[in-house]
């Protein structure tokens, strides 16, 4: 058992650091839905500046960021077009339907990253009185099912010429955009220029408790903020957790690539343990899937083994593992974690 528990389940683990707490402690307050709160104020303009957009809105979470997107970009009935692994399909207790009611068009791309070409082969006919009208297309960047794989720009931008050209609306599911960002090197805005709408989130890899940030135009903005009244997401004096980040967007967003550079190293070290299968080229970023191919154990076993050793992973669809590290995970953690999962498939 590890003297302290090595927690790599998911990024969404980390726990507001000393400084994020004062800050927190610190930060000035007001009724937000008044537009009275200064540190959501300043978070807004901090994020309208990084993507480049008329406007945001901060929200509690960034399932929320979706679903209100979804309900301002389409109808009931229409269509939005998105990779079959997404997470509006797969992880977001079929609120599309239930709070937009769309359907889904799913489309396969390698590792999460659809091509322009695909998206066009999904439109549906505008003339049709019976097919659902393609609306929206929904991109996820990194793409969590895809292995935290980065979407390239240049292949974004052949989907938004696709989409425009057709009268789609996009979205931007921008959960670990952060994480994409730093590792290909593209500027945030640059993705953002891509997309009508995108949200930011500060839970995962930059280390916040709660929060994120759903960015477009004014006028999409505008109705967002009904969209935010009518779920339930309107609060009052959350400059506490805006304040939480602003400091997360200040010291965390570099230091992602010491995250990425861990991953690596976890990978590389599953490689060599036998009985364990990954393709170490395809862990981008900071989300590593493996697969277990020793005879009589399934990834729960393996799971659980871990735990009672005192790492902590999760099961994934397709049979996999996930592990993902984060800001309270650093290079020695790493080393252990990979000696309990060796010694747990040794037992």
């Amino acid at each position: 058992m590890q003297n302290r528990f090595i927690d790599l389940y998911s990024d969404t683990k980390t726990k507001p650091s000393p400084g994020m707490r004062k800050a927190m402690a610190d930060a000035e307050v007001g009724d937000e839905q008044k537009f009275e709160d200064p540190t959501v104020n300043r978070l807004r303009e901090r994020v309208c500046e990084l993507l480049g957009k008329e406007d945001a809105v901060f929200l509690p979470s960034g399932t929320m960021g979706n679903q209100i997107a979804i309900r301002v970009h389409c109808r009931l009935g229409d269509e939005v077009i998105a990779d079959r692994t997404a997470h509006i399909i797969n992880a977001e207790g079929g609120g599309t339907a239930a709070n937009a009611g769309v359907m889904i068009r799913m489309v396969d791309g390698p590792h999460g990253v659809f091509t322009g070409e695909q998206v066009r082969e999904a439109l549906r006919d505008p003339n049709s009185r019976n097919a659902p009208r393609s609306r929206l297309v929904s991109i996820e960047n990194t793409s969590n099912g895809g292995c935290g794989t980065v979407w390239p720009l240049a292949t974004m931008q052949g989907v938004t010429k696709v989409a425009r050209e057709a009268g789609l609306s996009l979205h931007m599911d921008g959960a670990r955009l952060c994480n994409a960002a730093v590792k290909s090197g593209t500027k945030a805005r640059d993705y953002a220029a891509c997309v009508d709408s995108l949200w930011l989130d500060y839970t995962k890899g930059l280390g916040a408790p709660v929060g994120a940030s759903l960015a477009g135009s004014k006028d999409f903005i505008k109705e967002a903020w009904r969209q935010k009244q009518m779920l339930g997401g309107s609060m009052r004096q959350s400059g506490v957790i805006a304040a939480a980040a602003l400091y997360a967007l200040e010291h965390n967003w570099d230091r992602l690539a010491e995250d990425h550079d861990n991953a690596r190293h976890l990978s590389e070290g599953i490689a060599n343990i036998k009985g364990l299968k990954i393709d170490v080229p395809r862990m981008e970023t900071n989300l590593v899937f493996f697969e277990i191919t020793k005879p009589g154990w399934t990834t729960t076993k393996l799971v659980e083994a871990c735990k009672e050793r005192g790492v902590g992973m999760g099961t994934a669809a397709g049979n996999r593992i996930r592990a993902v590290t984060h800001l309270d995970v650093n290079r020695a953690d790493i080393d252990s974690a990979l000696k309990v999962i060796s010694d747990a498939l040794a037992a």
